[in-house]
């Protein structure tokens, strides 16, 4: 194999399934040009070997959406009613990804539906209750049942009683948010 297909070796034995070019250029491009790596990523996605689902954005077939979700704007995390339904705290299925980040925005790539919700930064920021998940940023059910409280005041959540309370009220300081805690004991008691 030679040289001109060392950027596509090295891209399928990353783990990740999703690069931005960014990532590409500071991870593999050591000694080459940034029109070489984007002119070689064109060239694989016309063959068919690597996917462009947006602009700056190169997958894998088969890519992981999680990630792309994460990787489509930034910062972001997934929460919402991705991980609230997938904990049974919510039983309206959707099969859209949502997440909060700095910016409202819902895109469509490959038939899935990326949405994302705008939270103030300093609570975007704090990384208690995300776990990291390989690359992807994932909320617990307790943060994402705070997220999704905190942006929609009225929300039903029909199997809450499954939520660490414990856990909920050690993360409820980062919204410094009174109206939220009056929100959370009428719903948690």
């Amino acid at each position: 194999m030679g040289l001109r297909n060392q950027l596509l070796l090295d891209l399928y034995k990353d783990k990740a399934s999703v690069f931005t070019m960014q990532g590409i250029a500071m991870a593999y491009g050591q000694g080459l040009e940034r029109n070489t790596i984007k002119n070689r990523m064109i060239s694989y996605v016309k063959k068919g070997e690597i996917i462009n689902p947006r602009k700056g954005i190169y997958a894998k077939p088969g890519y992981d959406e999680k990630e792309l979700a994460c990787l489509l704007y930034t910062p972001s995390y997934i929460s919402l009613e991705y991980v609230l339904q997938r904990a049974g705290i919510i039983f309206q299925y959707s099969d859209e990804i949502t997440s909060v980040g700095n910016l409202s925005r819902s895109i469509e790539i490959d038939g899935k539906v990326y949405r994302y919700r705008k939270i103030k930064g300093e609570i975007l920021i704090d990384t208690a209750g995300v776990i990291r998940e390989g690359n992807v940023n994932i909320a617990t059910q307790e943060r994402a049942f705070l997220d999704t409280l905190y942006l929609n005041s009225n929300y039903y959540f029909d199997n809450p009683v499954s939520l660490d309370k414990q856990k909920v009220l050690s993360l409820l300081p980062i919204y410094n948010s009174k109206t939220l805690e009056q929100r959370v004991t009428k719903i948690l008691g």
